[in-house]
């Protein structure tokens, strides 16, 4: 089927970076959020990322007007619905993605298609919970939306071809580059990058270095151009432990432990820069280290 049309259910970090990226490419959005102050914040900022994309001469201001004119907000959730995509983009817990999937049912069209920007949680899981096992598909974009150009397209074991194609086609509309995971827990990007960042927690936990050394060691000596502890703070220490805690139950292994100073942050409610405070203070002109 031809997507012309997409309902993005979450108006937040990432919700906002793609509803930007599918208007620019010519779809017409409807950005759902609980929120109207989120709804609102979400579109000032995809406006002063459209200002950013202007200066540097990617596109003009022709485009950006018709970019927003693209997007339509709403805070009822049954507006999403009628959509031939839906993309959930809720916070990383299972709870709220089965209960937006569920809010959604009775009201979509017979060949929407589901999917979900989860980046770690079961697409097989969060499918059986649909009327649609096979429309449904796991759709990863990357942080900020605008700038990184991956899309883990994720297969449930029920997925069907048609559906997978019409994911993929959507991805080259987007100019962004598809990788295709298996559904196991965190797919591949978290797979590899989640347990790079609690190891560098364990390296500050432990004393063998800190934050500013372990940063610095790994942008200088890995050529990484952010620190994992920075990184970490940029995601959010929240999301990095609800993806640590899905690869340890996930795969029961003790070598995906979070760890305990990770668990520490969230707890203290430090989770970066969206709180202020983190393995970083941000609370001055420039970030300093918090350990």
């Amino acid at each position: 089927m031809e997507i012309k049309t997409v309902g993005i259910v979450g108006a937040g970090q990432m919700g906002n970076g793609i509803a930007h990226v599918f208007a620019l490419a010519d779809f017409d959005v409807v950005l759902n959020d609980i929120s109207q102050d989120s709804l609102d914040a979400a579109m000032e900022l995809i406006g002063n990322n459209l200002d950013r994309q202007i200066g540097r001469g990617a596109i003009t201001e022709d485009d950006k007007a018709a970019t927003l004119a693209r997007i339509k907000t709403t805070l009822d959730l049954k507006d999403v619905a009628g959509t031939d995509l839906v993309i959930e983009a809720a916070t990383e817990r299972e709870s709220v993605k089965q209960a937006i999937f569920e809010d959604l049912l009775p009201h979509l069209k017979p060949n929407t298609i589901l999917t979900s920007n989860t980046s770690s949680i079961s697409i097989t899981r969060l499918a059986s919970r649909t009327d649609r096992p096979e429309k449904f598909m796991g759709f990863h974009f990357m942080n900020p939306v605008p700038i990184m150009q991956l899309v883990e397209l994720i297969r449930g074991i029920a997925t069907d071809e048609p559906t997978y194609k019409a994911l993929l086609a959507v991805v080259e509309k987007l100019g962004k580059t598809a990788a295709s995971a298996e559904d196991f827990p965190a797919f591949i990007v978290n797979r590899i990058l989640m347990p790079m960042i609690n190891e560098a927690v364990y390296t500050l936990y432990e004393g063998v270095g800190s934050v500013k050394s372990i940063d610095e060691s790994m942008k200088l000596g890995a050529n990484h151009p952010m620190g994992p502890l920075e990184l970490a703070d940029f995601i959010g220490l929240d999301t990095c432990l609800a993806i640590m805690n899905v690869l340890h139950e996930g795969l029961a292994d003790t070598k995906y432990r979070p760890c305990p100073l990770l668990t520490k942050y969230v707890e203290a409610g430090w989770l970066g820069r969206k709180t202020q405070r983190g393995f970083y203070d941000y609370s001055g002109e420039t970030p300093t280290p918090t350990r």
